[in-house]
């Protein structure tokens, strides 16, 4: 039994011009080709674009289903060709969650009136704020703490993100108990918040140069205190303060004295 063109389109549920293009690029060959013209379809080619269409409904794309049905016949070599479509499914799907919570987020801030800060903390540090950085730091400072960003991996940056989210947290709860910025709780945590800025390639205290470390630090915790997406990320504005006035208090006591003026 052999069907016409139309026929097993009409059956596949598929356009004829679609079996005329599978030929075409060598997906899905005719049992033979009569002297009209015509191209006749029997079970062998039936039961090929049985697979091809499942394989198509996956998403995989049609150079990779000749691929997967060429390479084998066995059901092993399909199965793998499966695999390898699914992580690359994974991987998409990965990217286009990103790319949903990037516009999320900006439409978030448009909404309340505010520009789109960046990952938690890292203000300063990203493409977004090149011109302030290189006025403040220089361009070796810019170029070597944006590397540093966009070399990690997703995973890692999800990783930075949560430590830098904890770091700020604390300062929130320090702020609620009524901590001063002296007091060895608020101070400890000074400590952590300057370590943690020595980990950022560019800086002056990943450099260890004590001078400008102590000068960066202030000029960060003036940002603290009088930017308002700031405010939005220690959760308060008296939690932003709390921070910005421990940070001055810790380089005067272990840095440079007339650092913050």
């Amino acid at each position: 039994m052999e069907w016409t063109v139309h026929e097993l389109a009409e059956r596949a549920g598929i356009s004829g011009r679609t079996l005329r293009h599978y030929h075409r690029i060598g997906l899905l060959a005719p049992d033979r080709v009569g002297s009209n013209g015509y191209r006749y379809y029997g079970p062998g080619a039936v039961a090929r674009l049985q697979r091809i269409l499942l394989l198509r409904d996956t998403g995989m794309p049609l150079a990779q289903i000749a691929s997967a049905l060429d390479a084998a016949t066995s059901p092993a070599a399909e199965v793998d060709a499966l695999l390898a479509h699914l992580d690359q499914l994974r991987a998409d799907r990965l990217t286009l969650e990103r790319r949903i919570q990037a516009v999320e987020h900006t439409l978030q801030m448009r909404r309340e009136g505010r520009d789109p800060r960046m990952d938690v903390m890292l203000q300063g540090f990203n493409d977004a704020y090149e011109d302030e950085v290189v006025r403040r730091w220089g361009r070796e400072a810019f170029d070597a703490s944006n590397q540093w960003w966009h070399s990690k991996t997703v995973s890692q940056q999800r990783d930075w993100k949560v430590r830098s989210e904890a770091l700020v947290h604390r300062w929130a709860e320090l702020e609620e108990a009524g901590e001063a910025p002296d007091s060895p709780a608020a101070q400890e945590h000074a400590a952590v918040h300057i370590a943690w800025f020595a980990e950022i390639p560019g800086t002056p205290t990943h450099a260890g140069d004590e001078a400008q470390s102590a000068a960066m630090i202030c000029g960060m915790a003036a940002m603290y205190e009088t930017t308002p997406d700031f405010h939005h990320t220690f959760g308060s504005p008296d939690a932003a303060r709390l921070a910005a006035a421990a940070l001055r208090i810790h380089v005067r006591t272990h840095g440079v004295d007339d650092a913050c003026g």
